[in-house]
């Protein structure tokens, strides 16, 4: 299958997509784009504006996962002590872009992840799995994720989801592993998308 994972930073949704698949990934900062390199050399990795790859090659893909930039859609903005030290901005909306955009052109199944908000979605997400909402046109069970992160190993370890950053000089190497997506949710919804849901167990779905 052709995937095309846009703003791929580290490559945490993909990590347990195996190596059966056409990956392209597509991610701005050169240096982030590298580490994907080396975690999975299989993948063809572009350096570039994800936001303008889509457009551009959507029509491409069987499958494809966006994860457009979360800090502007952020609840902590408007949260407490960090909010009192935060200008206003605008919401950056290449994110309901690109869901209008695959819901109504895309031809294969597709994800677009972000945070919950600080305010009322403007489309209703299709599900809300480990405190991210996600858009999707297949679907997608209640899964209950277990978080495998152990938050105190950001620091401490440079490790979280068993990536192990240790090696590589980098300014924002926590940052890099906080915005993560969980990569069992990650394998849960490319899975869904092949209708390859777990077996139903007593507790697992939420």
């Amino acid at each position: 299958m052709k995937i095309l994972n846009l703003y791929a930073g580290i490559g945490g949704n993909r990590k347990l997509w195996g190596d059966d698949h056409d990956i392209t990934a597509v991610e701005l900062n050169p240096d982030i784009a590298r580490i994907y390199q080396d975690f999975f050399p299989n993948d063809t990795v572009v350096v570039g504006d994800a936001h303008q790859y889509l457009i551009d090659h959507y029509k491409g893909y069987d499958f494809i996962w966006s994860s457009p930039p979360c800090p502007s859609h952020s609840r902590v903005r408007t949260m407490g002590v960090y909010a009192e030290n935060v200008e206003a901005i605008y919401p950056e909306m290449s994110l309901y872009q690109e869901i209008i955009l695959l819901k109504y052109f895309a031809k294969g199944d597709w994800v677009i992840e972000n945070v919950r908000p600080y305010y009322q979605p403007l489309i209703d997400a299709t599900i809300e799995l480990h405190r991210h909402l996600f858009w999707c046109n297949f679907p997608v069970r209640h899964y209950k994720v277990e978080d495998e992160r152990v938050h105190t190993e950001i620091s401490n370890k440079s490790v979280v989801y068993d990536v192990d950053l240790a090696e590589y000089e980098f300014r924002d190497k926590d940052k890099m592993l906080k915005n993560m997506v969980n990569p069992s949710v990650g394998k849960y919804l490319l899975d869904s998308s092949l209708n390859n849901f777990p077996p139903i167990q007593e507790g697992l779905f939420a």
